[in-house]
């Protein structure tokens, strides 16, 4: 695969970058950290070459100087909220991020419960993290929110909130999610850590979009595409743009707070030392394209991407018809088109052909694979296998799996299990064929090709199952989906159909 993104180097860059914004504020920096820190997917999809893990390997560069907060809306734990891309409670994502940081040697003791007013379902929370000797530390909320500066910064505001006690340069400020009041916390630091004397500043670490690529860039409007859910709309600074005569991209709601957070900062630290939202960043990725051509194809395809999404969503009653009208108004304005993704109208062609279910891989040399749906295989077991027979050079009448192996897990699944689809999903397909590996060379062969998948486009033209969507994604297939079921079924979330 080309990649268009110097990751190395932007790890060097980057790390840098953030040591000199320490140093600017005499050694004490608290960064709030929006996006993904580990897993960052997105960026590793329209930055080709970035990889998921590069902010906290950024991060591990420091770590004698680094120590992590964690910042968690007690009314998010209140309401259960979901991290949508994991399938977990910000709860439980609070915990995985200590973890995260802990198993890479990085300091972090702390949890900040935001929003707090006693509910049941945070206190809870505050006595399992106290059992598992994590220090919890509760902000409360403060009436006037964010307008009234000088009730907030003063003792009725900031004052009454619990300081959280760091002892380390670089204080990074993340959470399990958006809204989760990182801002909020980082700014209470500086009140209390002004009050005892203690010489702190604040920045900000966003990775999109990319404040020095031009305002309609494609990687810049995939981050569009990304957060069409919150409306968030990609602006030219202006704040930025008056004092310096230089154009730069924030989004609305940054441009929208620098106001009241400038005031907040004037009023903490004497003067702010940001004269624009865009100086708060400390984001050095767009220094770190090498091929402008190969991130602007790969964003492209990743708003394609979104937007088959969101299609998807809707056809299980979880988009709206504005989000995807602000997709498709995206999309025209970009004279980007769903045909753009080779593999969509390969395999949509070929189900209205064959009437039954087709999926399609996109190799990373173009050629289209696809598979369709047989009474042995679904449609995304028959792709993977026609792909793995390409990449390995093999006859596409080599048989893979063994009917000896195939019949024993049908028997299983009708006759003990009690499912009437035999079809192997995609999980029940690879076990299939990493037993036949054991005996057959060609599957064995087949199998040690799995990897070169990773990266490469896949469409289905029926929503899948989640089991095959889920494992698609693990193999690291960028799967999408025409927004059509392959029965007509009222009930459609049975593991195996």
């Amino acid at each position: 695969m080309r990649t268009g993104f110097d990751n190395e180097g932007y790890i060097r860059v980057q790390s840098e970058h953030i040591q000199e914004r320490i140093e600017k504020f005499g050694g004490k920096l608290y960064l709030e950290f929006g996006g993904k820190l580990f897993d960052d997917y997105h960026a590793s999809r329209v930055l080709p070459g970035f990889r998921p893990d590069s902010k906290i390997s950024m991060l591990m560069r420091m770590k004698e100087k680094v120590e992590a907060i964690i910042a968690v809306n007690a009314g998010d734990i209140e309401k259960n909220k979901m991290r949508g891309d994991l399938g977990i409670t910000y709860d439980m994502e609070a915990l995985r991020l200590i973890d995260s940081f802990r198993e890479r040697g990085m300091f972090v003791e702390s949890v900040v419960m935001t929003r707090y007013a006693s509910q049941p379902a945070a206190i809870a929370f505050e006595k399992r993290l106290k059992a598992l000797n994590i220090k919890v530390y509760r902000h409360y909320p403060i009436d006037g929110y964010p307008l009234d500066v000088e009730h907030i910064v003063s003792d009725d505001g900031y004052g009454k909130n619990e300081f959280v006690k760091t002892s380390k340069p670089l204080v990074v400020v993340t959470a399990p999610g958006p809204g989760s009041g990182k801002m909020a916390t980082c700014l209470s630091q500086l009140y209390h850590e002004n009050k005892r004397g203690v010489s702190a500043g604040y920045a900000k670490f966003e990775t999109f979009p990319i404040w020095n690529l031009p305002l309609k860039h494609p990687v810049n409007l995939a981050y569009e595409a990304a957060t069409v859910d919150l409306a968030d709309v990609n602006m030219i600074d202006p704040f930025h743009l008056e004092a310096y005569g230089e154009r730069a991209v924030n989004y609305n709601r940054d441009i929208e707070v620098f106001p009241v957070l400038n005031s907040m900062l004037e009023k903490i630290l004497g003067e702010s030392p940001y004269q624009s939202p865009t100086d708060m960043g400390v984001n050095m990725a767009g220094y770190c394209i090498t091929d402008d051509a190969v991130v602007s194809k790969a964003a492209s395809l990743e708003v394609i991407r979104r937007y088959y999404g969101l299609l998807k969503e809707r056809k299980q009653g979880n988009s709206s018809e504005d989000m995807i009208s602000r997709m498709e108004f995206l999309m025209k304005n970009a004279n980007i088109h769903p045909g753009d993704r080779s593999v969509i109208p390969e395999v949509t062609g070929r189900a209205e052909a064959l009437g039954v279910p087709v999926s399609g891989i996109e190799l990373d040399d173009g050629r289209v694979i696809t598979g369709k749906t047989s009474a042995l295989l679904g449609s995304s077991s028959a792709v993977i296998l026609n792909a793995l027979k390409v990449v390995a050079g093999m006859d596409d009448g080599v048989l893979l799996i063994s009917p000896k192996i195939l019949e024993p897990i049908q028997k299983l699944k009708t006759e003990n299990l009690g499912f009437r689809n035999t079809t192997l999903h995609v999980d029940e397909m690879l076990i299939a064929l990493s037993v036949s590996a054991q005996t057959d060379p060609f599957a064995e062969a087949a199998l040690e090709k799995l990897p070169m998948l990773r990266g490469c486009e896949m469409h289905s033209s029926v929503i899948l199952s989640p089991v095959d969507d889920s494992i698609l994604r693990r193999l690291g297939l960028n799967v999408t989906c025409e927004p059509r079921y392959q029965s007509s079924s009222l009930y459609q979330g049975q593991r195996r159909m």
